[in-house]
């Protein structure tokens, strides 16, 4: 069983950053592929970023250039840095941690773009 909790939301300009955390309980953290999901109202929920246990990215082509995935495992946490926001970034961001045939979600976080 994996609980994960995120954390780092919030109000922010555009142009501004922020860093997300996720932060994870349970055993085996390190072979968990993680991953960011963004749901906006009325949207469906999609892909941000994502980190393999070898350390491998993967990137939605809204967010490349600009958003970094990153982890630690002996912290077990998985971190986003989102650097030039866009109003188009707002929404709420989840963490996924996936293994195998299962899959754990985080509650989620806001972080809304706006001046």
């Amino acid at each position: 069983q994996v609980q994960l909790v995120e954390s780092g939301g919030g109000l922010v300009q555009p142009g501004g950053s922020l860093r997300l955390a996720c932060a994870a309980s349970g055993s085996f953290f390190a072979s968990y592929t993680v991953g960011w999901y963004r749901q906006a109202p009325g949207d469906q929920r999609g892909l941000v970023a994502r980190i393999f246990s070898d350390g491998s990215t993967e990137y939605g082509d809204s967010v490349k250039g600009r958003f970094t995935i990153s982890r630690d495992n002996a912290k077990r946490t998985v971190y986003l840095q989102m650097d030039s926001l866009k109003p188009e970034d707002t929404a709420v961001y989840y963490c996924k941690a996936s293994r195998t045939f299962t899959n754990y979600w985080g509650q989620g976080t806001q972080v809304t773009v706006s001046s």
